[in-house]
């Protein structure tokens, strides 16, 4: 056996003496135990903070924008059935421009779009 392999062995059994990765903490138990009492102090403010910001500022900000968003819609409705009315009960035509609706390759389900509505969208197969 080599000399090299005998001592690779011996450096294997042998203990380290010293960690040099391990940290020596001279800090005493209470600074650690008031360290994490803060931690702990600071956890519950800042979750009543959040708490507080999401029921009263956020909850009637939602509140505000469905209102807000609902009446926005019910104008929107009214001038469609406006518009219907002028035209016979329906909605006119949209403009026939050659670059609206181009399509390059046909859809695998059709000519239309995968969510086609006809009250909304242009009839492509027609």
């Amino acid at each position: 056996m080599s000399m090299l392999a005998r001592n690779a062995r011996a450096l294997v059994r042998t203990v380290p003496k010293s960690r040099p990765y391990s940290l020596v903490v001279d800090a005493p138990a209470s600074q650690w135990a008031q360290q994490r009492e803060a931690v702990k102090h600071h956890s519950v403010e800042t979750t009543t903070l959040w708490r507080r910001i999401s029921l009263y500022v956020c909850l009637p900000g939602i509140v505000a924008t469905a209102f807000w968003v609902r009446n926005v819609e019910a104008e929107h409705s009214e001038h469609v059935e406006h518009v219907k009315k002028e035209h016979g009960g329906e909605l006119p035509p949209p403009p026939d421009y050659e670059y609206l609706n181009r399509r390059s390759k046909p859809f695998p389900w059709g000519p239309n779009s995968l969510f086609f509505n006809p009250h909304v969208n242009k009839d492509m197969s027609a």
